[in-house]
């Protein structure tokens, strides 16, 4: 049974499931509390296992992680990627067509993105750092997934997990740079000299519906806000790591 406190977008696709976790409902120890689902912050890799357990018998399809390098690839997985010893692929995004693998994106104020092609065709998850958006992470798991399910981009529905806010994302010039935005920009509020505010969610939505995607849901959630329901990087350093998964459910008979 899904935890209470876990989030899910509000849009349903046949044949495709899709959730994102919390920090609630899992067993680890402060500050990694309760749920934290990566071992390489400093958790008990027992309790990261007992963990990504708990997400999987709930999600009844097998999740694969990635290494993720706040870039733009996405690797396309197969039932190799599920076995215990399939080597992690160095990558931000994933997409799959075979049932019962759950592409994911872990993330601790980075921005989730969940794609999901009609009738279950293709799914495909982005880990969207500001570096990763700007560099085309979202246009990238975005042209997989609608080459994977044969299908324009316009058919496709998105979903933005939670991640840090507008009024707690203070950037510097350089990230404006990398968008290629003005001081002014609608995205980007002035804070004090040389900082501004970002808004990350904000971004991503201007740029999947630029990519010809007009379904985008989610995006109302902030990471660093939130500390009963949310881990955090910017607002604790030492804290776990959340994840959105989006599979194919088994069964569903494609093609």
């Amino acid at each position: 049974m899904r935890h209470p406190e876990w989030l899910a977008p509000e849009w349903q696709v046949p044949g495709v499931g899709a959730l994102m976790t919390t920090r609630g409902g899992g067993i680890s120890a402060a500050p990694f509390d309760s749920l934290n689902l990566r071992s390489a912050v400093g958790d008990d890799p027992i309790a990261v296992a007992h963990n990504q357990r708990i997400v999987e018998q709930t999600m009844a399809a097998t999740p694969v992680y990635l290494n993720q390098v706040h870039g733009r690839v996405a690797v396309r997985l197969t039932a190799a990627d599920t076995r215990s010893d399939a080597p992690v692929h160095d990558a931000d995004a994933s997409f799959t067509t075979e049932p019962g693998i759950a592409c994911s994106a872990q993330v601790a104020d980075c921005l989730p993105v969940l794609f999901a092609a009609p009738g279950g065709c293709a799914v495909g998850a982005a880990h969207a750092g500001w570096r990763g958006l700007a560099a085309g992470v979202l246009e990238s798991t975005l042209h997989a997934v609608c080459e994977a399910a044969a299908c324009d981009p316009r058919e496709v529905k998105a979903w933005l997990g939670a991640c840090i806010g507008p009024t707690q994302f203070e950037v510097g010039p350089e990230v404006l740079e990398a968008f290629a935005a003005a001081p002014g920009s609608p995205r980007f509020e002035p804070r004090t000299q040389g900082k501004w505010l970002a808004d990350l969610a904000g971004l991503a939505r201007d740029r999947l519906h630029a990519a010809g995607l007009s379904d985008v849901g989610g995006g109302t959630w902030c990471t660093v806000s939130d500390p009963s329901r949310f881990f955090s990087y910017r607002r604790d350093r030492v804290t776990g790591r959340m994840a959105a998964f989006i599979w194919i459910e088994r069964g569903l008979r494609l093609g």
